[in-house]
């Protein structure tokens, strides 16, 4: 017995010291020895914790020795301590990259990407900084599935067209693009630097935007510092030089002069080149005009924050020069952008941003009839840039357009500059428990100052170029807008399974602009450094004068609902419904009514899943909605006197013109909200350890009521046509990303992420049945050659199919030909119709400027302190329609005319040469080409300097070279296959567009 209690006082002993409690202190830091405030710290399986104060420290009492403590904060690996003694523990806890990619921005808000049930893609910082893009879309190209970048033109500063699950719309299609929830039109004012993330909402999830999300949204976040975070200094500069990708192969002198001397003689005419020997290779007028252009840019960053604030603050400076024309086509963009944020109370928060842009772009004649390049491309090679008097020489000969391309660089005196400030102010407030109230005031403000003088010029006869008297126009356009956003949230979670988000707001957005110009004509002297319109000797306002109406004002009233719902984050449910109401419609018509709805199910969290180790996130999800556009011109639902009235009294001359009033566009007051109904069903996956991502959707858009301007009848008088409701645009298509990340041992880190879409767009209906609109010119004199019609692509190509070239007399005579004389040697076009005669009813559809599939394919790795990355695109089955040839008698021509007809036999690919009148200029397939291409888009190699020192002076020091547009695969003989203007109806007709840049930079990136 007495042995027994012994047993029993020991056993209570043992278990008594096991228990024993202690108090536990200690201090939590980031890898950089920074405190982290707020960090849970858990007794594990417990309800007992406390969390770590600004200084990163907590102490625990009554803690068991053996527990293990939990170390848990947003973006870092939750770290678990045994504590086995009252010492103090210092704890480190690591950033962890997937979590933080996990944070996505939707609309008024944020989630989890395993919550998200809609079709978003991210685009983190690490893209943006290894792509260096001088604007924010090149950071987009080839890194998104679904989003398709046109680039507008490759001079400096030129913008871009973003289109987002194909174009869907003949009017505006570009998408909403928001910067911290302040609305911008133009991402020239965004310095790519300070971005944080660039997150795309491309299904009806948009909806929430409502009536500008019908394109797609697109939310950038810029850098800020956080909670005490002490003061953190960045600089980041690199410089390089810029050069053309290529130069389209034109004749030298000698093979200009062959070619001009046939086709004078075809037409019985004498050849002017009596001696070919003595011209050699002669002027290459494209050598003349491209050139090596330097680019550079220096951007610096301050951010840090304090107990209960945050606050950032960054400048940058960029100046590039063009390829073409050095300083004349420079682009330069200063920007100096604020944030601060302020938490009054715990439960009473302020934020506020402001950035303020200034650019300066300088203009030189592009994509046109008569550009710069056009010139280049069709000048006489004969001919010298100078003449024996040192003055440029005239392009005599060459049609009214071709003129020296020297010459127009010199006389071309054309800029603006833009002042843009936008900011943001907002004030949220959370209240019993669950609810938060916000109100955000958003604002955009711009100048826009032009500056245009024609000096007195002569380029030779007949050129439309030629100037008898100076000119000077001065503009000055003002633009404001401001966003107020208003509404209340509530978030709560019941029995730890249901958890709810609802929210009810109201949107009010306001857009005003005021225009002015004036002209001056004919000034005491020739002098671009005195050309202003107050020296002119005749001085006229356009607008006052005009009788024009010099402003505008459009306004967006909307109400907007959403429910979130999920039930233990398997089963998740998104709902909305917006009212929108815009001025641009009648009163009947002004309000709409958009919802859109969303449901995602994680099969991955389901129990007969069991214990698989395969799949670490497995998520279907499926949306619909109905989302609004209302992109046209303000007040067409009624009739405004908004065109212009030219009369003569007592005679017509300059000295008794008078300008008047006159109706502008033909009223339509019944016309409604252009309507977009969307579905998409998409699938998301993680597997093999989080190590493999896998995302695909399939998706169909179908727009109805689409907001065009019809053909109309010269009966109806003056006036513009009327926006009418007519037409219905699907596009449809799949979308597919992988991306495979891993370490090998513990020094060599690599990614690899791909992406494909897939695309189909058709014109189910115009409005009647045969009718079509047209647009996009071709040559000189003739049809649009781009279409909207049924059953065929938006702005598909329209023109002759070609079956080869005639070789004999006894060919023509057989065969159906155009009304234009046709000769052995020309152009045979196949009669479609078989009536015996070529007229326009025999064009068919000779291609579409929309790719079939775009792809993108990005590399990186990281071995110890070295970086590497490399980022390719590629688009298929797009065409482009090579319009950068002038038929005229002494023009040059590219050098596959040297594989022209000769004679019977000798090709059935090229037509004969003649400065005779031929129906080998009329549009047809000879002038379509694929524009498919692969283009290695950046290579990039770094190397961060370490320092062995305790207190080294910088926290990083990075060195790397770049190079931007490396090449580009592609059988389009043009500039550049990327490039167009964008246009629903008439894009990708290239008139000798400016081709983007190869850029090779070097830079470095110090953080202190």
């Amino acid at each position: 017995m007495r042995h027994t209690f012994l047993k029993i006082l020991t056993l209570l002993f043992m278990v008594h010291a096991s228990a024993q409690s202690i108090e536990i202190s200690g201090n939590v830091q980031d890898n950089s020895g920074f405190p982290i405030p707020g960090v849970n710290v858990i007794v594990k399986n417990s309800t007992k914790g406390t969390v770590t104060d600004f200084d990163g420290n907590f102490t625990l009492s009554n803690v068991e020795i053996g527990s293990t403590l939990t170390f848990s904060y947003i973006g870092y690996v939750t770290q678990e301590v045994i504590v086995s003694s009252n010492a103090q523990l210092n704890v480190k806890l690591e950033e962890d990259i997937a979590k933080l990619d996990e944070v996505v921005v939707i609309g008024y808000g944020t989630q989890t990407k395993k919550e998200i049930t809609g079709a978003v893609s991210v685009v983190g910082p690490e893209t943006i900084e290894k792509l260096k893009p001088t604007r924010i879309e090149q950071a987009l190209q080839g890194q998104v599935a679904g989003v398709n970048i046109t680039t507008n033109s490759g001079s400096p500063g030129a913008g871009s067209t973003i289109s987002i699950r194909g174009v869907s719309t003949n009017g505006d299609s570009r998408p909403l693009i928001l910067v911290d929830g302040n609305v911008v039109e133009d991402l020239s004012v965004i310095n790519p630097s300070d971005i944080q993330s660039i997150n795309i909402l491309k299904d009806a999830t948009a909806g929430i935007y409502g009536v500008r999300a019908a394109n797609g949204v697109i939310l950038i976040t810029t850098k800020t510092g956080r909670k005490a975070m002490p003061l953190t200094i960045e600089y980041n500069a690199w410089g390089g030089f810029q050069q053309t990708t290529r130069k389209i192969p034109v004749l030298n002198a000698t093979e200009y002069a062959v070619i001009v001397n046939e086709a004078y003689a075809a037409a019985g005419s004498t050849p002017p080149f009596s001696d070919l020997s003595s011209l050699g290779i002669g002027t290459d007028w494209q050598d003349e005009v491209f050139e090596s252009a330097p680019v550079f840019n220096h951007n610096i960053s301050f951010r840090g924050g304090g107990e209960k604030s945050t606050y950032s603050y960054s400048s940058s400076f960029l100046t590039q020069d063009g390829i073409v024309g050095g300083k004349k086509s420079n682009f330069s963009r200063f920007t100096n952008a604020a944030t601060y944020n302020l938490d009054f109370l715990d439960n009473f928060k302020f934020k506020s941003g402001l950035t303020l842009t200034r650019t300066k772009k300088n203009n030189l004649p592009e994509s046109t009839l008569g550009s710069v390049l056009f010139n280049a491309l069709n000048m006489d090679p004969t001919k010298a840039v100078r003449d024996s008097n040192d003055e440029f020489t005239l392009a005599n000969g060459l049609g009214a357009e071709v003129v020296n391309p020297l010459a127009q660089i010199a006389n071309t005196f054309n800029r603006n500059k833009v002042m843009k400030l936008n900011g943001f102010a907002g004030l949220s407030y959370n209240f019993l428990d669950h609810f938060t109230a916000e109100a955000n005031i958003q604002f955009n403000y711009s100048e826009v100052d032009t500056y245009r003088y024609d000096p007195e010029d002569f380029y030779g006869t007949g050129k439309v170029f030629n100037t008898f008297t100076s000119e000077v126009f001065e503009g000055f356009d003002i633009f404001r807008d401001y966003t107020f956003d208003g509404f209340i949230k509530y978030e709560n979670t019941f029995n730890d399974d249901h958890k709810l988000n609802v929210l009810l707001g109201t949107s009010v957005f306001k857009t005003t602009g005021v225009f002015s110009g004036r002209i001056g004509r004919d000034f005491r002297d020739n002098n671009p450094t005195s050309a202003r319109v107050d020296l002119a000797l005749d001085q006229e306002d356009i607008f006052e004068e005009r009788g024009s109406n010099p402003k505008f004002d459009g306004r967006l009233l909307s109400y907007f609902a959403r429910l979130q719902y999920d039930y233990k984050g398997k089963y998740l449910l998104s709902a909305v419904i917006r009212r929108d109401g815009s001025t641009r419609f009648g009163p009947g018509n002004k309000f709409g009514y958009f919802p859109s709805g969303s449901l995602g199910w994680v099969i991955s969290d389901e129990e007969f899943m069991g214990d698989s180790n395969f799949f670490d996130l497995l998520k279907l999800r499926a949306s619909y909605g109905i989302l609004g556009n209302d992109r046209i011109g303000d007040y067409r639902f009624v009739s405004l006197l908004t065109g212009e009235g030219t009369y003569f009294f007592g005679g017509n001359d300059a000295e008794n013109e008078v300008f008047g009033k006159a109706t502008g566009g033909i009223a339509n007051p019944q016309i409604k909200w252009e309507k977009q109904k969307t579905i998409d069903v998409g699938v998301d996956m993680r597997i093999l350890n989080n190590k493999v991502n896998i995302t695909a959707d399939y998706f169909n858009r179908r727009t109805e009521d689409l907001l065009v301007s019809p053909q109309v009848s010269g009966l109806l008088g003056t006036g513009a046509a009327p926006v009418v409701n007519a037409g219905i645009v699907e596009n449809k298509g799949f979308e597919f990303a992988i991306g495979y990340s891993d370490t090998l041992g513990e020094e060599f880190k690599f990614n690899i992420n791909y992406n494909i879409t897939g695309l189909k767009n058709e014109v189910v209906s115009v409005s009647g049945e045969g009718e079509f609109l047209e647009g996009g010119a071709f040559g000189i004199s003739q049809p649009e050659i781009s279409r909207m019609e049924a059953g065929f692509p938006l702005g598909y190509f329209i023109g002759y199919k070609t079956d080869g070239v005639f070789q004999t007399q006894d060919e023509v005579n057989n065969a159906a030909v155009t009304d234009i004389a046709t000769q052995p040697g020309d152009l045979k076009f196949v009669d479609q119709n078989n009536d015996g005669v070529i007229d326009l009813d025999d064009r068919v559809n000779l291609g579409n400027p929309l790719p079939d599939a775009t792809m993108g394919l990005n590399i990186s790795f990281d071995y110890k302190q070295f970086d590497f990355s490399a980022y390719a695109f590629a688009s298929i089955g797009n065409e482009i329609v090579r319009n950068y040839e002038r038929n005229q008698q002494l023009v040059n021509k590219p050098i596959w005319y040297l594989d022209r007809w000769t004679g019977s036999g000798s090709t059935n690919a090229a037509p004969r040469q003649t400065i005779g009148t031929s129906p080998n200029t009329l549009f047809s397939d000879f002038y379509v080409e694929d524009g498919s291409f692969v283009r290695l888009q950046n290579v990039q190699l770094g190397y961060t300097f370490s320092s062995d020192n305790e207190n080294p002076i910088f926290d990083q020091f990075r060195l790397y070279v770049s190079a931007n547009n490396l090449f580009t695969l592609t059988e389009y003989r043009g500039y550049d296959p990327t490039a167009g203007t964008g246009a629903p109806i008439g894009g990708g007709i290239d008139q000798g567009i400016y081709p983007s840049a190869s850029t090779f930079l070097l830079g470095i990136n110090v953080k202190f």
